[in-house]
């Protein structure tokens, strides 16, 4: 019995996308992490 008014489903979209950024956002910065100490002269 969920709500399915437009309000709500765009509620849950935006929600949905934000903890999808905020995982990109975590995995990004793990790779730039790793990378920056490789770097040699």
């Amino acid at each position: 019995m969920g709500d399915k008014s437009p309000k709500a489903n765009q509620k849950q979209a935006s929600q949905k996308k934000a903890k999808n950024d905020n995982e990109n956002r975590q995995r990004q910065a793990a790779m730039t992490a790793r990378q920056v100490p490789v770097k040699k002269k």
